[in-house]
């Protein structure tokens, strides 16, 4: 059974970092893309970035490009989204998901992934 467990979220004012995490078991998780998505009050969800199977690659949506890193560590089973320069925009609940085997980075689309942490709620203060 794959389980994905988000955290690191939280408040935090307008400038400032977080750095969320995403653990994944059940799965061998290396062998898949993974994605961190948002999603705001009364909004659908949108993808934030992804990154391939091998982590040598990643993508961003034009909104977080340059502020947010996302990383991983496929020994640890671990996904990370460092987010920095944070602005009151960026509050959302962030899931994290798993995307296609030995995927690459360019899936945006929720539909191309199948399985959600619960997510995590970083609000950004003004």
């Amino acid at each position: 059974q794959v389980q994905l467990v988000e955290s690191g979220g939280g408040l935090v004012q307008a400038g400032g970092s977080l750095r969320l995490s995403c653990a994944a078991s059940g799965r061998t998780f290396s062998r898949y893309a993974m994605g961190w998505f948002r999603q705001a009050p009364g909004k659908e969800r949108e993808y934030v970035a992804g990154i391939g199977w091998r982590g040598g690659r990643s993508s961003y949506a034009d909104s977080v490009q340059g502020r947010f890193t996302i990383s991983r560590d496929n020994v640890q089973n671990t996904v990370y989204l460092q987010m920095n320069t944070l602005k009151p925009e960026d509050t959302a609940v962030y899931y994290c998901a798993v995307g296609r085997l030995f995927g690459d980075s360019g899936d945006v689309r929720p539909s191309e992934y199948d399985y959600w942490g619960q997510g995590t709620q970083v609000t950004v203060s003004s």
